[in-house]
């Protein structure tokens, strides 16, 4: 069995708030200076998620928009990986394609 380590160092200023978050993957072969960062583990005895959402000060509203964005049409992709529910992920991607336009972070075509 092998073993694997991902490493997030996250800065903060003198009120507690991220100024610079890194990370690094050996096994990727990457190590990078990210402006955010959100991590979800699955607590299985209390059955529930538990979060870490993190974003530096230089991250911009629309540089967050896009990311939230894009992180649940890539959650949509593996919920659908993982259960096989296309027709929900339809319907999520659908509605998160809509929120996207409306917020800017997709153009209408």
């Amino acid at each position: 069995m092998k073993t694997s380590e991902i490493k997030i160092t996250v800065t903060v200023d003198e009120n507690h708030l991220p100024t610079q978050i890194k990370w690094e993957a050996p096994d990727a072969g990457e190590n990078s200076l990210c402006k955010s960062a959100m991590i979800a583990l699955w607590d299985e005895k209390e059955n529930s998620t538990l979060r870490i959402d993190l974003w530096t000060k230089e991250m911009s509203i629309d540089e967050m928009k896009k990311f939230f964005h894009q992180n649940v049409m890539t959650l949509t992709d593996t919920y659908i990986r993982a259960t096989g529910d296309k027709m929900t992920g339809k319907e999520v991607k659908d509605f998160f394609t809509e929120i996207g336009m409306k917020t800017g972070v997709l153009s209408r075509k």
